[in-house]
């Protein structure tokens, strides 16, 4: 346990936490989040996750304009509903980049799990788009990958961060249960 992953910890749960309640704020501070674990990934050799980090990045500035174009009049972000086939598309374009990520992973860097960690950034990227696109369906993916999340951070010895990822699955419980009111409400 470093210094780093405390702060990284610290800032992604109150990340997380916004976001389950809709405020724009989450924005920024999931930015800085994916800031420090790029620097932790890096350094447990975790490089799906280290990139990951980065693609959230770019897919954090398109939700915080997407949220910020997409409030209602109350100043409230509104929750759209995910039409079946894109669901499936999303899991289908999340199967293809785990096997194309974790093929080149295991292939061509000295990563830990490649596979794993191939097949939970890739899951991650379509959870974090999902949540760009502010589907309560987002919710439930984030349950999934973080269940074996949390498996995996136990194995690299990231305890505060499995902690963490623990911390989410709660989160993300009480994030779809306000997205699907939302969503009936609205």
């Amino acid at each position: 346990m470093s210094m780093l992953e405390i702060v990284a910890v610290a800032v992604s749960f109150l990340g997380i936490w916004l976001t389950a309640r809709r405020q724009l704020l989450c924005w920024p501070v999931n930015l800085l989040a994916c800031g420090l674990y790029f620097k932790l990934f890096l350094d447990v050799r975790l490089y799906s996750d280290m990139v990951l980090q980065a693609l959230f990045g770019a897919a954090i500035l398109y939700g915080w304009i997407g949220w910020a174009r997409g409030k209602a009049e109350a100043g409230e972000v509104l929750v759209r509903p995910l039409a079946p086939m894109k669901a499936l598309a999303g899991l289908a374009a999340g199967a293809l980049g785990a096997l194309t990520i974790g093929w080149l992973a295991s292939r061509y860097t000295n990563a830990a799990l490649p596979w794993m960690d191939a097949g939970l950034s890739s899951f991650s990227l379509v959870a974090q788009y999902w949540t760009a696109r502010r589907h309560a369906a987002s919710w439930l993916l984030w349950i999934a990958v973080d269940v074996l999340y949390v498996g995996m951070f136990l194995f690299k010895a990231l305890w505060l961060t499995a902690g963490l990822y623990a911390a989410m699955i709660g989160l993300a419980v009480l994030g779809y249960r306000s997205w699907r009111a939302a969503r009936r409400e609205g």
